[in-house]
């Protein structure tokens, strides 16, 4: 386990993109990849989405927000396969607090769907982090390829707002190998999901 120090991100080093630019050059670079693993690290226990599913959510319609989780199944399937044929994968480490948030309740319906379609994730504790937090969480990242290190920002009501383009080699590898050996030490979703989720009455949204 790396110190605090060795995952700090020095805004100096890094390249701020706006939300357009992150999310083009991110699809660039997943589709031009070929035998290279990519790694996720999500931290933050609430988040504002942008799809249909979390607006049924929001108003409170529990049944169709799990429903259209479902209908994207075919395409994650799709996307899945295409991973396996192009000798990539992107591996997910989902930190998840107890009690559960209604928004990551759920999320993790959402990640359930996704991993069953192939899409690999696992689940950490906060406690597996050790000391690395006791300045503050970790912030969001993902690594692509090995090659480019993105800081996700978002905004304070956790809306995501683009991305911070890191490329430095050292720190990069740094990062790689901390989320591997996250994901190494979790626990698959699916475990978890029959374990601590499934049994939950379906969560209440926010007032809006």
């Amino acid at each position: 386990m790396p110190d605090r120090n060795a995952l700090e991100l020095p805004l100096s080093q890094g390249e701020r993109l706006s939300l357009e630019a992150y999310r083009s050059e991110y699809r660039q670079r997943r589709a031009e990849l070929r035998d290279r693993h990519s790694w996720k690290f999500e931290r933050q226990q609430e988040f504002e989405e942008r799809d249909d599913s979390w607006e049924a959510f929001r108003r409170g319609h529990w049944e169709e927000s799990l429903r259209l989780l479902g209908e994207e199944r075919e395409a994650l399937l799709k996307t899945a396969q295409r991973d396996r044929e192009r000798g990539t994968a992107f591996h997910r480490v989902r930190v998840v607090e107890e009690p559960l948030t209604p928004y990551m309740q759920w999320e993790l319906h959402a990640l359930r769907v996704q991993s069953e379609a192939g899409k690999k994730i696992r689940v950490v504790t906060p406690a597996a982090l050790g000391s690395l937090e006791t300045t503050g969480p970790l912030p969001e990242v993902v690594v692509v390829g090995g090659q480019v290190l993105y800081q996700v920002v978002y905004t304070e009501a956790g809306v995501l707002d683009g991305a911070i383009r890191f490329t430095d080699t050292e720190l990069t590898k740094r990062w790689e190998r901390f989320i591997k050996e996250l994901y190494e030490a979790g626990e698959d979703l699916l475990s978890y999901f029959e374990r601590r989720v499934a049994h939950l009455s379906p969560p209440q949204p926010k007032a809006v």
